[in-house]
């Protein structure tokens, strides 16, 4: 759950590109943030991949926002069983109706994230329930339920009928995913430098796992912040390395997180 306390200490962003979010700090100057938080991974392909602005350009022209049948839920679902092979689906319009089902049903999923390491994914592998991290940087985003097919999962309702233009987008953000490995081994020998020798961040992948306490989460949040990089507003998600950066911004970040 973000941390309404600490997100309303980001200045406001009128631009996002990539893995860089542009704010007016003043009114003389604009401000650019790396964002390390990336939407709780939805943005992990940036925030305007040409992909997902394309799917909803085409959609949108043909007027298909409202949710009604159409072939763009079995592209989606192909897509899905691309990315996580050997499983069924559901899918549902929001996280809020995924939460409240998967708590009626009495499930404990596990979460799912692109590019995490490889002892991680094969405990995830034997999960019965996964909820996956897809990479869909859009109000809206279809929440979705990965299942083992060989499991027993009695309570859960079907999938509900979205709109045609989420899931046309949702399924290019996929397919983006899978096309795109390089995003998941970024080399950045500084930070990993820097992370050997800070007593409260761990790294795994592109991710960042925070181990202090809250207290000092919040201390540190705001000292990122006035570095130029934006912070997950929670301890329960972790920090993600954007898909690059300039020398200067890696140790700049290296800098940040070995203090």
């Amino acid at each position: 759950m973000i941390n309404q306390d600490l997100f309303r200490l980001v200045p406001q962003v009128f631009r996002a590109r990539g893995w860089r979010l542009y704010t007016e700090k003043a009114k003389e100057r604009s401000f650019r943030l790396i964002d390390l938080w990336q939407y709780g991974g939805r943005a992990i392909l940036g925030h305007n991949p040409p992909g997902l602005l394309r799917a909803f350009k085409n959609s949108g022209e043909r007027g298909l926002l409202a949710p009604f049948p159409h072939f763009a839920e079995e592209r989606f679902f192909k897509a899905l069983a691309v990315l996580l092979p050997n499983r069924t689906f559901r899918v549902y319009e929001n996280e809020d109706y995924l939460n409240k089902t998967v708590s009626q049903a009495q499930l404990e999923p596990l979460q799912w994230r692109p590019f995490l390491d490889k002892e991680t994914q094969l405990t995830l592998q034997s999960a019965p329930v996964l909820v996956p991290v897809l990479p869909c940087s859009f109000p809206g985003a279809p929440a979705v339920l990965a299942l083992d097919p060989a499991g027993r999962l009695p309570g859960l309702p079907s999938s509900q009928v979205l709109s045609p233009a989420a899931l046309a987008a949702a399924a290019r953000c996929i397919y983006d995913l899978i096309a795109g490995p390089d995003r998941g081994n970024p080399h950045f020998l500084k930070i990993d430098r820097a992370v050997k020798k800070s007593p409260v961040w761990k790294r795994q992948g592109i991710y960042l796992y925070y181990a202090g306490t809250a207290e000092n989460y919040n201390e540190l949040f705001q000292h990122f912040l006035e570095g130029g990089f934006f912070l997950p507003p929670s301890t329960a998600e972790p920090a993600i390395l954007p898909g690059e950066l300039s020398p200067g911004e890696e140790a700049k970040l290296a800098a940040l997180i070995e203090k």
